[in-house]
Parts: structure tokens; C-alpha cells; sequence
């Protein structure tokens, strides 16, 4: 019985291959993915829609009336459009590196046609987007356009999100310590409750780490077809500089998180609580943030909910809150990365 894994991405072959205009039209289709989440967070919708010949695809987080936003983004290849740290009314993920940033300018396109082409100041509607590779998954250049984040928005429902290899993550992949190594991701996602306060985390997972369970199991990526095992990445890194040989890392990476809140947040508060729950996600994702990777996270808030104040008046009567809500927050991130591989 072989013990090559079915989800170890193939060794791309980099010769020039096809490309969005080698198509006579591409179609975007509509993936199942490996199932899905739902959630119970009214107005708030999630859409996602894919090239079939890439494959590559589009997540759209849709809050039709709007959410305040903060950004965290980290690592040294960071890719992202439309960087409104106010306030947006949808959050495009694409993949195609750099050339999907097109997907979020066809996510405002649809939104403009929503208002009836109306353009006055209060009729303007704004959309973040951030890309991760997935093109060293796949030997051609077929890339997320304007057309596909349209599709992606109009797909977007509410309840229920795709999870696995769909939208954005359709060809996301993990633990590219080596290219003969690497495994498939997907997109993940969780939602939680906890009386009127809720939490919904959507994440593409496409790192240089590996994924990694809370009982320290390597989960996903760094696979060795040899063993039929996968492999801490520090095993490999600690072998080479002890060895005084060159450690190896695949470029073309990145993982985008969007963790929304209906819970009221002070400008400052809502950027603590991204940076929180961003920084929590090196539990699951290892090594993470790393100069190979443009990982971000937007955090946006509906403002519905107040939270009785807290202490620590030195730092605001309701920075507790934010520090409890980003700490289960990060429990969901971490349930929504394990939803990506599962």
C-alpha cells in the first residue's frame, strides 16, 4: 500500500502554461469544498467562487451596512488593496498573488451597482482585499479577476461559509519547508456564541508553516512520503545549522484572516484585539509571520454590543474587554485553521 499522501501538492513545473487570456471565457464556479460552517451572525454574509482551470478562487466577507476595520499585517511579503482601517463593507480574498488583487476591485464594482450608481460621499462603499500564492501549487497563470470577485460577492450568504479547497484556498498549501513536502490547505472557519456576543473567523491557510493540533500534532504540511509521517519544522532547521548547511524554505505563502465581532470596540481596543487575535495564531500555524509569508488579519466590528465596563482605568475602562473577547477569539482563529485541513 503506498504511502504517498493524496493531499501533497505536485512539484510545479515552471515552464510558461495558460493564462487568463488563453481561455475563450472562464467561468466562475461555485466549490463544496470539504463541507461547511454555519454561523448565526445577521448581517453578515460569505461568498466564494473559482476558476476550475487554475485552480484558484475568491472569499468574499460581505457586511452589507458596514463594519468599523482594523489591520494586521505582518511578515516580509505582504499583499493587499483597498486598505480602509475605518470602516468597509466587504473583505476580498483572492489568491493569484499580486495579480488577484483585481478580485476586490470587482467586489466594489458590484457594490457601486447595489447603490444605483450613486456616488455621493455618504453612498460610497469600501472593500479591503489581501492575496496569498497559490500559483507554485499549479503550472499556468490563471489569476483571480474583477469577475471572479464579483461572482464571489454575488454568491455571499448568509449562515453558512465553504470550507476546505474552496474560494481563496482552493489551492492554498502548507509546511513548504521543502517543495516535495508541502500539502494542500483550504480555507477554514469557526463561529462562536456566547450570549448576545459573537465571533466569526474565516481564514485561507497558506503558510510556510505547518499546521499544528492543540496537542502539538503536525497536522498538515512537511510531509515525508518516505515515512508516511510529517515533521516540526525546527527538526529540519536544527539539522541544518547544525550541520553548517544552507536551510531550505519555499517562497509563495501567505495566510489572510478576517475575525469579525458584533462587540463594540474603541479604535484603539479593536486594534489591540487584532493584534492579539494575529498573534495567537502562531500556535496553530508554525513557523508563522516569516519573511516568505504577507500574512494579515482584518478585524472588523458591527458595534450591536456593549460590554459592561470593565477595569484598568490607566488603559481605558474597557480594555478588559477587549483582551477577554480577543482571547476566545483566538481559540476560534485556532478552530478555524484546523477547519482548513479537515
Amino acid at each position: 500500500m503506498s504511502t504517498v499522501s493524496p493531499r501533497l501538492v505536485p512539484v510545479p513545473d515552471w515552464e510558461p502554461g495558460p493564462g487568463n487570456d488563453d481561455f475563450d471565457r472562464l467561468v466562475p464556479v461555485h466549490g463544496d469544498g470539504s463541507g461547511t460552517v454555519d454561523f448565526d451572525f445577521p448581517g453578515v454574509e460569505v461568498g466564494t467562487a473559482e476558476y476550475a482551470e487554475g485552480p484558484t478562487g475568491a472569499t468574499v466577507v460581505s457586511v452589507p451596512a458596514g463594519a468599523r476595520t482594523s489591520v494586521d499585517a505582518r511578515g516580509g511579503a505582504i499583499g493587499i488593496v483597498g486598505r480602509y482601517e475605518e470602516f468597509n463593507h466587504a473583505v476580498c480574498v483572492a489568491g493569484g498573488s499580486s495579480y488577484g488583487l483585481a478580485a476586490a476591485t470587482g467586489v466594489q464594482q458590484e457594490l457601486l451597482l447595489r447603490t444605483g450608481n450613486r456616488v455621493g460621499w455618504r453612498d460610497l462603499r469600501t472593500v479591503a482585499g489581501a492575496v496569498v500564492y497559490d500559483l507554485g501549487a499549479r503550472p499556468n497563470a490563471v489569476v483571480p479577476d474583477a469577475a471572479l470577485g464579483r461572482a464571489a460577492l454575488l454568491a455571499a450568504r448568509p449562515g453558512s461559509v465553504t470550507v476546505g479547497r474552496a474560494g481563496a484556498g482552493i489551492s492554498a498549501s502548507a509546511g513548504k519547508i521543502a517543495a516535495a513536502r508541502c500539502e494542500f490547505s483550504g480555507q477554514g472557519a469557526a463561529f462562536r456564541r456566547l450570549g448576545d456576543v459573537r465571533i466569526l473567523v474565516v481564514t485561507v491557510v497558506n503558510p510556510v508553516g505547518v499546521v499544528v493540533d492543540r496537542d502539538g500534532t503536525v497536522v498538515r504540511g512537511n510531509y515525508d512520503a518516505a515515512t508516511g509521517t510529517r515533521r516540526h519544522p525546527r527538526e529540519d532547521y536544527a539539522r541544518a545549522l547544525s550541520e553548517g548547511v544552507a536551510p531550505t524554505t519555499e517562497a509563495g505563502n501567505t495566510t489572510v484572516t478576517v475575525v469579525v465581532t458584533n462587540v463594540r470596540l474603541a479604535a484603539k481596543d479593536l486594534r489591540l484585539f487584532g493584534r492579539q487575535v494575529h498573534s495567537s495564531m502562531h500556535r496553530a500555524i508554525q513557523p508563522f509571520h516569516t519573511n516568505h509569508d504577507g500574512d494579515t488579519l482584518f478585524a472588523l466590528t458591527t458595534d450591536e454590543v456593549d460590554l459592561p465596563a470593565a477595569g484598568a482605568p490607566p488603559l481605558g475602562e474597557n480594555s478588559v474587554n477587549s483582551v477577554a473577547l480577543a482571547t476566545v477569539a483566538s481559540e476560534v482563529a485556532w478552530d478555524a485553521v484546523l477547519g482548513a485541513v479537515r
